[in-house]
């Protein structure tokens, strides 16, 4: 059985609760071939605690989910680039403005996941979903080029992304008119993910009649 490792993020900026974390998990305790980890919401920490979990765990998947509020959808991350901007500090107080996620590394890294599959599949059992080209360029942008740096130098058999979730519905509380979606649909969306990746070699082109 293929082995999974699946990251969510501490909460951060004021947030009592990270939705990734809370999804992920409940995916794991759902899942015989799951491992959830909860990373910092810290740079360079994030990647020194998630190499070394891909190190002790020798995934064969590695789905690394966050949290982005505003938006109504599951987004599926294809592009990472390497550059930190940060507008606001992390939760080490460190606020990098532009600099490289990995010094002499490309510019940017595509997902190695079957995204426009995993959006497809998404979208077949009703759950709101799209393709995303920018994972921003803090945390979670810096976790997505860390991990497929990581994975092109040292574990290139080793398929690799990020997800971005909206807030739980009780988050939106605390921000008011933000759309928001239930821990049992993203929980079901990102089990979709797992699923997908682990059935699709590759992804899905016009000729497949593709909905992303």
């Amino acid at each position: 059985m293929k082995k999974v490792l699946l990251t969510g993020f501490e909460p951060f900026n004021h947030e009592p609760i990270n939705p990734s974390w809370e999804v992920a998990k409940v995916v794991a305790e759902q899942s015989e071939n799951v491992v959830a980890v909860q990373l910092p919401c810290a740079f360079d920490r994030a990647l020194t605690e998630l190499f070394a979990n891909i190190e002790a765990i020798q995934p064969d998947v590695v789905i690394c989910i966050g949290q982005a509020g505003g938006v109504a959808n599951l987004q599926i991350e294809r592009v990472a680039i390497n550059l930190n901007d940060a507008t606001i500090p992390d939760n080490a107080g460190q606020q990098p403005i532009d600099t490289a996620v990995v010094p002499n590394a490309p510019n940017a890294y595509f997902a190695t996941l079957p995204c426009k599959a995993i959006v497809q599949a998404l979208k077949t059992a009703g759950i709101p979903a799209a393709l995303s080209l920018s994972a921003g360029s803090y945390v979670c942008n810096h976790t997505m080029f860390g991990l497929l740096d990581y994975l092109a130098k040292n574990a290139p058999n080793c398929r690799g992304g990020f997800i971005h979730i909206p807030f739980l519905l009780e988050q939106g509380v605390r921000h008011r008119n933000a759309p928001t979606m239930a821990l049992d649909t993203l929980v079901q969306g990102i089990q979709i993910a797992i699923q997908t990746t682990l059935t699709k070699e590759t992804d899905l082109h016009i000729a497949d009649g593709a909905i992303y």
